[in-house]
């Protein structure tokens, strides 16, 4: 009772929302699916590049030139040139050196232009061979240089026709200034030489303003040749090499990253709704029973000798144990499965066996599918008979039963196998609710669980699976049952002999 007092006064743990640990180990358990997907993504981009190479490339570079060039400029004026590049107008026109009838816009989808820098147009054209690609690309890019540099010439002349047209309005002006300052006769008269003077100032502004407007159209006229001269193509179109093997490994490297990251990500959002317990700690508090051994699949590969003597002498201790068990138990004892029918009837052969040197002992399957019973038994090996005929067995016969508690048990023909059980679970197979079912089931069903056997656990596990006051707080019938054996109605005082865990690694043996 000093176990319960102490269980009950000490504060519960807090769940954590997402256990990080039980996460990990979930993924690392699923590796074949993330595996799988990295390898289909490094094949299939592999045969993407094989099967799918990139169409015949060229490329060149044009220095493009602006007459509104800032060394602050953010990229708008190469901007404009790239949009420009990609309308019908260029496109047509290079259709038209070519000599090509394609549709415009049909061609605009073989190319695209690049700003590099504020004043540099990378131009990527693609063909049905590299020389038509060539061709094409010198073709759209003269036509650019062509329409760039028509329309620069365009806007000079626009820009000087307008001043000259205002210089000669102000010619006009001075020369009606003129003629007022020759009709003038010279008087003494003050308003009269004032008058006078405000023209003679009016012509000189209007000198100067005429000056200026020469000096700006000549300027609009000599600087258009320097744009003209500075818009060019500085990188003749050439073709643009491919090298297969270089595009496959790039490709594989590309597919294998997105397919391990969409395994990661399927893994782990897979482990989080599916909400399947791997570590021992969890299993053990969601059955409410201790983990008493732990059981490894046998290596497929030939070079795993000292692995599958590990696992024998790991199956040697727990038959031992069980034996133990059901030696020292009044009532018969049971093992039922979770998700690993065939481990546990190699589990109760073996047990079976042992015990056999001591009496008669006899199975009773209880296990869904290819039945047990109707295998073929080896000289010596214990009597099988099935869950029908389990009634026709003596009582002064020693009993093991071997059944299931996947969904669609018979919950209410647990109790002909055995009074109190084991239960054997594979790592990872039951969700945490039907764990939950399980004990509950049992529970009500009055059979104890002495302790589970973890089948496959994670390798890395090193979270403890034992519930040191698990006679308080695993289920309900746990205590039932040894309080109406009681004659005198109270709890046994001493706890139960609890099956030691056996260890299935060195570091646990030591």
């Amino acid at each position: 009772m000093t176990t319960s007092t102490t269980s009950q006064s000490s504060p519960a743990t807090p769940t954590p929302l997402l256990d990080l640990q039980a996460l990990v180990v979930a993924v690392r358990r699923r590796r074949r699916l993330w595996c799988s997907l990295a390898l289909l993504g490094l094949l299939v981009g592999a045969a993407v590049a094989v099967l799918l190479p990139p169409p015949p490339t060229a490329v060149t570079k044009v220095l493009v030139t602006h007459k509104e060039d800032q060394p602050n400029d953010t990229g708008t004026l190469i901007r404009t040139d790239v949009a420009l590049l990609g309308t019908t107008r260029i496109a047509g026109k290079a259709l038209q050196s070519l000599k090509s009838p394609e549709n415009p816009e049909d061609f605009m989808r073989d190319y695209r232009g690049t700003g590099l820098t504020n004043n540099l147009l990378q131009i990527d054209v693609t063909g049905d061979s590299d020389a038509e690609a060539v061709a094409r690309a010198k073709a759209l890019a003269d036509a650019f240089v062509t329409d760039h540099v028509g329309r620069m010439r365009e806007t000079a002349k626009a820009e000087a026709k307008a001043l000259v047209d205002q210089r000669d309005r102000m010619r006009d002006e001075l020369a009606q200034v003129n003629k007022a300052i020759g009709l003038r006769s010279p008087e003494s008269d003050p308003k009269a030489s004032a008058s006078i003077e405000s023209l003679f100032a009016r012509r000189a502004e209007l000198n100067t303003r005429i000056a200026d407007f020469d000096q700006r159209a000549a300027d609009a006229r000599t600087g258009t040749p320097k744009l003209v001269v500075g818009t060019q193509i500085v990188d003749a179109p050439r073709a643009v090499q491919h090298s297969l093997p270089r595009a496959a490994v790039t490709n594989a490297a590309i597919g294998l990253v997105l397919g391990l990251v969409l395994g990661l990500a399927l893994a782990a959002v897979g482990t989080v709704v599916a909400d399947r317990p791997v570590l021992r700690r969890e299993i053990a508090a969601n059955l409410g029973a201790s983990v008493i051994a732990e059981l490894r699949r046998a290596p497929r590969r030939s070079g795993g000798l000292w692995q599958r003597r590990r696992t024998r002498a790991a199956r040697t201790r727990l038959t031992a144990t069980l034996a133990r068990t059901v030696r020292g138990s009044a009532g018969p004892m049971s093992l039922l499965e979770l998700g690993c029918a065939r481990s546990t009837s190699v589990i109760a052969l073996s047990v079976a066996r042992a015990l056999a040197a001591e009496g008669p002992v006899v199975i009773i399957d209880g296990l869904p599918g290819p039945k047990l019973a109707n295998s073929r038994q080896k000289p010596g090996d214990p009597t099988v008979v099935s869950g029908e005929r389990a009634a026709t067995v003596p009582h002064q016969v020693r009993r093991l039963g071997v059944g299931s508690v996947a969904p669609g048990t018979a919950w209410t023909d647990l109790q002909y196998l055995g009074s109190q059980t084991v239960l054997v679970v594979r790592a990872g197979h039951g969700s945490a609710a039907w764990l939950h079912t399980v004990a509950r089931q049992l529970a009500d069903q009055r059979i104890p669980v002495i302790g589970v056997v973890l089948i496959d656990p994670d390798p890395r596990d090193r979270t403890d699976g034992t519930l040191w006051d698990g006679l308080h707080t695993a289920l309900r019938g746990h205590n039932e049952r040894p309080a109406r054996q009681n004659e005198t109605g109270q709890l046994p005082t001493e706890r139960p002999s609890w099956p030691v865990r056996v260890p299935d690694s060195d570091q646990e043996a030591k």
